[in-house]
Order: structure tokens, then C-alpha cells, then sequence
């Protein structure tokens, strides 16, 4: 179906920003890319791109058209699909996360798609702040991230799935202390200050009245721990859901009374094509079965 390539090939353009870079994705030479723009153009009857320079980039048409585009795309992979088992699921579902979360929506997924053969599932990793806008164009069906206050947007919808308690993480050979005396003593290492989990680091500090000694400034959560678990000083981090610090013989995990919490939630758009399958994943992260096995 000639329509279904011309909207491939727009997907990809709307994706990785220009025709070079969706030549490579779709298979195709950039003049191809080029052409196939240009015959969708006439097919709509609305230009879709403008230039700036010598870069060609989506007009406010165009970017409107993104999101029915990929979800016209998820359609047409349903009606591809292999048929189902009774009571199975198939089609095509691209889900992103923040990467303290990837593992366990990978575990989700993998055991999901060992009951439905016929379901593909993709996942990528972002910060939450991307992944949101991901979803909202359409370029992912859903997305695990951390949810902010005030993030509310009418087009979306969030399901609650757990929440991290801020914990201190610090070498276990130091000599036990209170919070705010490990803080002050030791080097520092922060996570991303710009960032919604960095606003409840700060928080926290602010709490303990800690004034610590700041050493390095991270935006990985597991890079930061192991940083810790070399000796190379102390932190403030969510206690991820899949973390096994506490058993670990050189981390000492101190919990903090009335500790701020990171919350993470799935976002998906409201008008999804695809919310009986986001819900299969939902309910089997959660423990849950939400369609027959």
C-alpha cells in the first residue's frame, strides 16, 4: 500500500528530525525520502515541512499530523498481526522508562510475551521529562516515569505503580553516625539538581539541616551508588524498587524519618488505540492478570 510507505516514511522524518537521517532508518536514499514527502504533500493537499536553511523541518500541519500518522501506523500493524490465541493478545506496542526502571519493565514484558507470542514489545530509556513528550505526540504508546506535582496534561492519563523512599547510601566500613553527621563529613556525590528526583535531594538536605560537602554532581542513580560502594563518598537516592544495596556487604542503606518519596507511573495517552495491551503490561508489572493466560 503505497499510503502506508508514504506515512512510514513521514513517521521517521517526524522521529529522527530530517530526510538523511530517515533515509537511513526507512531503507532508502535521501532523494527518495525527499520524493515520497513530496507525493504525501500532494496526496493531503497541505504543505507539511518548511525550509531553514538548508535543514527541512515540520510545519505546524506537520506536526499535527505526527501523531494520527503513528497511530494510523499502530492500526495497521494490528490488522498485520497474526491472529491471537482465544483469549490472547497480538500487535505492536513501543513503551519507554527512565533507566532505574527499565529492568523491571523488561522483566514485565518478557513474561508477558511468553504468553502471547503473537504481542511485540519494545522498550526505550529517556528521562522523564522526554519520554512525557513521547507519549504525547505518539511517538511511544506508554511510558514508566517520574511523576512530578503540577505534570497533569488533559490529554494524558497515569496509573500509579509504587513509590521510592529517599534513603542515605553510604561505604559500610565508616562508623555509624547520624544522617546529618555522615552528610557533613563525608564528600558529596549528588544526583542531577535540575532534575524532579534532584529537587527531593535537596529537599531532604533541607530537612536533615545538613550543609554537605559537595563532591560530584551525577545524573545516574546506579553509577552514583557505585561510586558509594567504592568509597568514594556518600548520597541521597530513591531506594529503587529492584535495588539489592541493603544486602550488599560494602553499602549501609540508612533510612530517613518521614523521607521524601520519588513516585513512578505509567503515562499513556487517553484516546490510546492500544490501552487493553497497556494494561496487560500494568497488571503483569504489578503481579496482576489482567487478560487469559
Amino acid at each position: 500500500m503505497s499510503s502506508i510507505r508514504l506515512l512510514r516514511t513521514f513517521s521517521a522524518v517526524a522521529a529522527e528530525g530530517s530526510f538523511a537521517a530517515a533515509a537511513a532508518r526507512v531503507a532508502l536514499t535521501q532523494a527518495a525520502v525527499g520524493q515520497q514527502m513530496r507525493a504525501l504533500e500532494s496526496e493531503l493537499r497541505r504543505p507539511l515541512f518548511e525550509r531553514q536553511g538548508k535543514a527541512v523541518v515540520l510545519n505546524e500541519a506537520g506536526r499535527a499530523l505526527v501523531p494520527q500518522v503513528r497511530r494510523l501506523l499502530a492500526l495497521y500493524e494490528q490488522l498485520l498481526a497474526p491472529a491471537a490465541a482465544a483469549g490472547g493478545i497480538a500487535g505492536t506496542v513501543n513503551l519507554g522508562a527512565v533507566v532505574s526502571a527499565v529492568r523491571p519493565l523488561l522483566q514485565a514484558t518478557l513474561a508477558l510475551k511468553a504468553r502471547h507470542a503473537a504481542l511485540e514489545l519494545h522498550v526505550s530509556a529517556a528521562k522523564s521529562i522526554e519520554l512525557i513528550e513521547r507519549v504525547r505526540s505518539g511517538e511511544l504508546d506508554a511510558a514508566l516515569v517520574v511523576r512530578e506535582p503540577g505534570a497533569a496534561r488533559p490529554e494524558l492519563a497515569w496509573t500509579p505503580l509504587y513509590a521510592e523512599a529517599m534513603v542515605l547510601v553510604a561505604p559500610r566500613k565508616l562508623p555509624e553516625a547520624t544522617p546529618r553527621s555522615i552528610l557533613e563529613a563525608q564528600p558529596f556525590i549528588r544526583f542531577d539538581r535540575t532534575q524532579h528526583t534532584g529537587h527531593l535531594v535537596e529537599r531532604t538536605l533541607r530537612r536533615l539541616r545538613a550543609k554537605p560537602q559537595e563532591f560530584l554532581e551525577l545524573n545516574a542513580l546506579e553509577s552514583i551508588v557505585e561510586l558509594v560502594r567504592s568509597g568514594l563518598g556518600v548520597t541521597l537516592v530513591p531506594l529503587l524498587r529492584d535495588a539489592r544495596w541493603q544486602a550488599d556487604p560494602k553499602l549501609r542503606v540508612v533510612e530517613l524519618p518521614q523521607a521524601e518519596e520519588r513516585r513512578i507511573a505509567l503515562v499513556q495517552r487517553r484516546d490510546s488505540e492500544k490501552a487493553a495491551i497497556i494494561a496487560a503490561v500494568v497488571g503483569q508489572f504489578q503481579g496482576k492478570t489482567t487478560l487469559a493466560q
